[in-house]
C-alpha cells in the first residue's frame, strides 16, 4: 500500500500568455485547473500508471472540497484532515519563450490538534507492507522537524518512507534515515553548500554519503542532464529523453510516483530506472500538472539508455 502525505495542497491554476508584462495588461490564452500539491500529484500519477494509493494531509474550505471531489472522480482514495481556512491556489504563468512565473498563496494555519489528528491517522495506516510518500512544503503552524518525526514513528511500525523535500525539511528528514529519497540537483547543491552546476562526480559523492547513512535508494534528478540512481548496490545514470516539453512543473513529482509504483510492484532495478525516466519525461509534455498517460510512458521506456556508474 502507498500513502501520500500532502500537508500543503493547492489548486494549481496554469495560465499561458505570450510574454509577461510586469505592471501592464496581460491577456491569457489558456487556463487549466488541477488538484495539486506534491503528494496529490504523486497519487494522480500512480493512478494513471494503473496503481493505487491513499492520499492524505490537510484540506480546508471550498478549495479543499474541489480537490476532494477531483480525487474521488479520478478513483483516488482520499482521507484528509479538514481544517479551518481555505486551501490555497497556486498560479503558474507560462510564457511562449518557456519562462515560468509562480504565484503561490499561503495555506491554512495548522493547529497542534490538527497535527495530532494527522499523526494518529498516519500511524493507523503504518504496517510492514506500506510505503509513505512525504513530499512538498508545510503550512504555517507545522514545525520543520515534522517529516523526521513522522519517519521515526512509522519506522517503528515497520513501514517504509520516500522523502521528497528541500531545505530544512530535507536536512532534518535525513536525520531519521528515510528509505528512499529523490533530491534534484539544486537541492543537493544547497544541502552540501556547493556552487551552481556542481559536477556529476560531486553529486554522486553526496548521494553515496546518504547511502552510507542508511538511505537505501536514491534518485537524483538533474533536469536536461538526466538522472542518477543509487538503488542499493546498483548505480546507474541516464541521459534525459528527448520530448516536446510544455513545462517542467510536476516532473519531479512524476519521478517520485514512479519510484513508489516500482516499490509496490517490486520492479527490478533496471525496470525501476526506465519507469522513472519515462514517467518524468512524459510529465513535461502535459499541460498543467497532469500526469502522462500509461501508453506514453510505455513508449518512452523503450528510449531509455542506462549507463552503469
Amino acid at each position: 500500500m502507498i500513502v501520500t502525505v500532502t500537508m500543503n495542497p493547492a489548486i494549481d491554476k496554469t495560465v499561458d500568455i505570450d510574454t509577461l508584462i510586469p505592471g501592464g495588461l496581460n491577456r491569457i490564452k489558456r487556463v487549466e485547473y488541477d488538484a495539486g500539491g506534491k503528494g496529490i500529484n504523486v497519487s494522480k500519477t500512480i493512478r494513471e500508471l494503473g496503481g493505487s494509493s491513499i492520499a492524505t494531509g490537510f484540506l480546508g474550505g471550498n478549495g479543499g472540497k474541489t480537490i476532494a471531489s477531483v480525487l474521488k472522480d479520478k478513483g483516488i482514495d482520499g482521507d484528509f484532515i479538514w481544517v479551518e481556512g481555505e486551501t490555497r491556489t497556486n498560479t503558474k504563468v507560462f510564457e511562449e519563450n518557456g519562462n515560468l512565473t509562480e504565484l503561490n498563496e499561503p495555506g491554512p494555519v495548522i493547529t497542534e490538534e490538527n497535527m495530532a489528528r494527522l499523526m494518529e491517522k498516519l500511524e493507523s495506516y503504518a504496517r510492514e507492507d506500506t510505503l509513505f510518500v512525504l513530499s512538498g512544503s508545510i503550512p504555517a503552524g507545522v514545525k520543520k522537524e515534522v517529516y523526521a518525526e513522522i519517519i521515526r514513528m512509522i519506522h517503528r511500525k515497520g513501514s517504509k518512507v520516500l522523502l521528497d523535500a528541500d531545505g530544512e525539511l530535507f536536512r532534518k528528514g535525513l536525520e531519521a534515515s528515510p528509505d528512499i529519497i529523490k533530491p534534484n540537483r539544486v537541492e543537493l547543491e544547497g544541502y552540501a553548500g556547493l556552487t551552481d552546476n556542481a559536477s556529476e562526480e560531486d553529486l554522486l559523492k553526496i548521494a553515496r554519503e546518504f547511502k552510507d547513512r542508511g538511505v537505501g535508494s536514491i534518485a537524483v534528478s538533474m533536469g536536461k542532464e538526466g538522472a542518477m540512481f543509487l538503488l542499493g548496490e546498483y548505480e546507474a545514470k541516464c541521459p534525459a529523453l528527448s520530448v516536446k516539453a510544455h513545462s517542467t512543473v510536476g516532473a519531479g513529482d512524476a519521478m517520485v510516483a514512479a519510484l513508489a509504483y516500482a516499490w509496490e510492484k517490486k520492479l527490478d532495478k533496471e525496470e525501476t530506472v526506465k519507469m522513472c525516466l519515462a514517467v518524468s519525461a512524459g510529465a513535461v509534455t502535459t499541460i498543467g500538472t497532469k500526469p502522462p498517460s500509461k501508453e506514453l510512458v510505455e513508449e518512452l521506456k523503450t528510449q531509455v539508455k542506462i549507463e552503469k556508474i
